[in-house]
């Protein structure tokens, strides 16, 4: 495990405890938990630099060491301050203490206290979620073309996402691909995408691919369901919004995204229908090969990914807002009167077909996770 990539914990004690007796609570506590960490005592000279920061208070009586150490390690670190208590010796009540002064200052913290198992788990997801961030922070994502003319509501906040994430937005004229599409000879808009993003330094890219059909009259479902499949986010129809929801997916979970849209609900028993031309390769058992749906020429990709437990995700593109729903992939389709990849996805919780997707949705695309991810996906946002 490198430096930083370790969880580094730092501790807070009263002169006025014994520090034999406190040591030995502490090896006992830490003990417990089952993790591995660095234990940094009261030195706080390098605090911030690890994925995950724990200030440990071991004892009551530390909230004025706390509130002289404030202004340094806040120039430190930007992340939220992780208070870690065993309970012993008044630590809880000096860490609500001082949670309740950081507050007071509109400052994020918060006490990571309860059971051995809780605690470990806890520290377990806020490390995923700090090595998620550290993840994004520099990405560059491409969007080539604009946003589709129809997606009039998934447009995106460019320095919000940068202040936010970390994430660069790169715009990339349509016609730089295209032109990129005419010069090769064959595979040639995988090839071309290739190159923009070796270019521009990308990690990933939205699409306006309906250009596509009109300017080469080819399709780009194949070369992205390719790309995502490499390690690259490679969204549809220039959708920010789905685009940065894969990128934060992969960044926490490292697996790829189906982005698609809702083709019918029933709010009655939950059941979703979500279907687009193309997915990702490395989530498919198999696939098969057709014609895109709406224009009927191209390529569009059939896959069939392993029915099972799944996550429907989306974000806003001002990050103001977000979706996460666990369900269960219950079979895939083949019907010839819509997109090519077709799912049948059974929500746990049916109210919300009708409380969010057909009342309160954020656009239309969706992403769709194997496996249930609701916890982890939550303490990223």
């Amino acid at each position: 495990m490198t430096e930083n990539q370790t969880i580094a914990i730092y501790t807070l004690t009263s002169e006025l405890h014994d520090e034999k007796a406190v040591s030995a609570v502490t090896n006992e506590f830490l003990g417990s938990l089952g993790i591995e960490y660095q234990l940094k005592g009261s030195d706080y000279s390098d605090y911030g630099r690890q994925t995950l920061s724990l200030i440990y208070v071991r004892t009551g009586g530390t909230e004025g060491i706390f509130r002289r150490l404030l202004p340094e390690l806040q120039e430190k670190s930007t992340a939220p301050f992780y208070l870690l208590t065993s309970g012993k010796s008044n630590s809880l009540a000096a860490s609500m203490e001082i949670l309740s002064y950081l507050r007071q200052r509109g400052i994020q913290g918060e006490i990571i206290h309860g059971s051995s198992h809780y605690i470990a788990r806890r520290i377990t997801i806020l490390s995923k979620v700090a090595q998620a961030r550290q993840t994004l922070n520099g990405t560059r994502l491409g969007v080539i073309g604009e946003p589709s003319d129809w997606l009039i509501s998934s447009h995106a906040d460019k320095e919000k996402i940068n202040e936010r994430l970390g994430i660069t937005l790169v715009d990339v004229p349509i016609q730089e691909l295209i032109d990129g599409v005419k010069a090769e000879q064959e595979d040639a808009i995988y090839k071309a995408l290739k190159t923009i993003i070796a270019k521009y330094q990308l990690q990933g890219f939205t699409l306006r691919c309906f250009d596509l059909l009109t300017a080469v009259k080819d399709t780009g479902c194949l070369p992205l369901a390719r790309l995502n499949a490499e390690g690259y986010i490679a969204g549809c129809e220039g959708d920010i919004p789905a685009m940065l929801t894969m990128m934060i997916s992969r960044s926490l979970l490292g697996i790829s995204g189906f982005q698609a849209n809702p083709s019918a609900i029933n709010p009655e028993t939950g059941e979703m229908l979500f279907a687009h031309c193309t997915i990702p390769l490395d989530m498919v058992v198999r696939y098969e090969l057709d014609t895109h749906y709406e224009s009927g020429i191209g390529t569009g990709v059939r896959g069939y990914m392993k029915e099972g437990p799944v996550t429907v995700f989306k974000v806003s593109g001002d990050l103001t807002r977000h979706f996460i729903a666990e369900g269960t992939l219950l079979r895939n389709e083949a019907k010839p009167d819509l997109c090519r990849t077709q799912q049948v996805i059974l929500l746990k919780d049916k109210s919300l077909t009708k409380s969010y997707f057909l009342s309160n949705p954020i656009g239309n695309h969706h992403i769709i996770l194997p496996g249930h991810h609701q916890e982890l996906l939550e303490n990223m946002l």
